[in-house]
Order: structure tokens, then sequence, then C-alpha cells
């Protein structure tokens, strides 16, 4: 089974304290105005692209991640949001399982279908613990997923959701308070995750400012993604800022 960008991501963990992912949208981000942007993306020294949306389909997909293919040598993981956005051109996919739901068809029912297409991509797949987390709001994902979010002031119930993931053989947590969240994850939640997992975590929704970074990956996240943030307009110096709010946290012993 691949692991070489899953081993990749670890690698960063361990170098640079956290890494810092930007999840790309096609539908709201165009590849002309990702000409504009990759520039800046890797001069601020992101480590991966995300790429993932709720509205767009295979033939979308595919060509999109070609097109990035073409103009960033960064790692370009699905995001996906249904097996309609699963594209043989990406570097690996995450195998998302909506894990602080109840919803089947989110937990294992779409993973059967994808699972034949995915290998016959030969693509690396990323076993990833999904968790959405209440932000204030009904976000995209939630609407989607038909799942209820984790509530935000159970920290404890997090943490268990995260370990339960662990003893299932899952390889990557991912916390996520959706896009455009009123209020993003809470440390107080991330360290609960992190003392009772020894699984990497994802952290996004809602993060804007560098010091949400910071307190986040000093809370224990491995990962921070950004999104939302960079949709409208890229400040390059204040995203210097937020990728560097991540990379200079301790690092992980290896």
């Amino acid at each position: 089974m691949k692991t070489a960008v899953y081993d990749s991501l670890l690698s960063v963990r361990n170098e640079r304290g956290a890494g810092f992912i930007v999840l790309v949208d096609p539908d709201k981000l165009s590849i002309d105005r990702l000409r504009t942007r990759i520039p800046i993306f890797e001069t601020a020294g992101i480590d991966a692209l995300f790429v993932g949306g709720s509205l767009m389909h295979a033939s979308e997909v595919d060509h999109y991640v070609g097109e990035l293919q073409e103009i960033t040598s960064l790692p370009i993981i699905g995001f996906p949001g249904s097996v309609s956005q699963i594209s043989p051109r990406l570097d690996a996919v995450l195998f998302l399982s909506v894990i602080s739901g109840r919803n089947p068809d989110m937990l294992f029912g779409q993973h059967v279908h994808a699972a034949p297409m995915i290998r016959r991509f030969g693509l690396e797949t990323i076993a990833t613990g999904y968790m959405l987390v209440e932000s204030g709001r009904l976000t995209s994902a939630q609407y989607m997923n038909h799942s209820l979010p984790l509530p935000r002031t159970k920290p404890r119930l997090a943490a268990a959701t995260g370990l339960a993931a662990e003893m299932m053989g899952m390889k990557l947590l991912y916390t996520d308070a959706g896009s455009g969240a009123e209020h993003p994850v809470t440390e107080e939640m991330i360290a609960a995750i992190v003392s009772a997992s020894s699984l990497p975590l994802i952290v996004g929704g809602g993060l804007t400012a560098p010091e949400e970074v910071r307190s986040r990956v000093d809370a224990g996240a491995s990962f921070i993604v950004v999104g939302t943030a960079l949709e409208s307009s890229v400040d390059p110096g204040r995203l210097e800022e937020l990728v560097a709010a991540a990379h200079v946290a301790q690092p992980h012993p290896i």
C-alpha cells in the first residue's frame, strides 16, 4: 500500500512542528485565479493542497487537478465530498469517514462504492476520521453530510470519538468547524483529542489570524487547514504570518 504522501506529511509535522495546508474549492477558486495564487502559496511555505468542494463532479475535478499539477509541485490531496470527486490525477486522497455523525452512508456506505475506483486508479489512501464540530452556524459540510456536529463545548466526547477512530485503524483525525465558521475548534477540544489519541490531528474551519493558528498548534494540532480566508484575496505577508505560526511550534519527537 502506498504511503509516500502520508509519510511526507508526517515528516513535515516532525520537522516543522506542524504543517500548513490550503484547501482549494474548484467551485469557488478557478484555475486562472490559482495561477496567480500558487506562487504566493509556495513563497509563503505552505506544505500541501487539499482539493474539494460540495458540488463539483468527476470531470471537473479531473480537469482541475490536471491543470493544478502543471503549475505546482506541492502535494495535491483529494478532500472529496462524494465519490464523484475522486480523480486519478491526485497524489493521494483522504478516505474520509464522518465519525462525528451517525449517517451510515458517510460512515461507511460511500466507501464501498469508492474503494474499487480508488484501487483501479492506484491512488494512495489516507484513512481519516472526520469530525464536524459545532461552529455557530449550519455549514455546507453538515448540510451535505446530513450529520449533526460534535458540540463545541464537549471536548471529552470528541476525545472518545478520536480514540475510537484510532482503535479502528485510521491514520489521521480531522476536526472541522466548516467553511466560514463563526467559531473555530477550541484549544480545549484539540488538547483533549490529542491526549486521548496518538493520531496526527488536522484542524480547520474559521482560522484567520496567526495567533489563532499558533494557539491550536500549541494545543496539539499537527496540521492547520485554511480555505475560505484565502478565497476572495490573498495578502502575501499575512499568509506568511499564518504559515509561520504553524511552523515555529516545538517539533514533535520522531
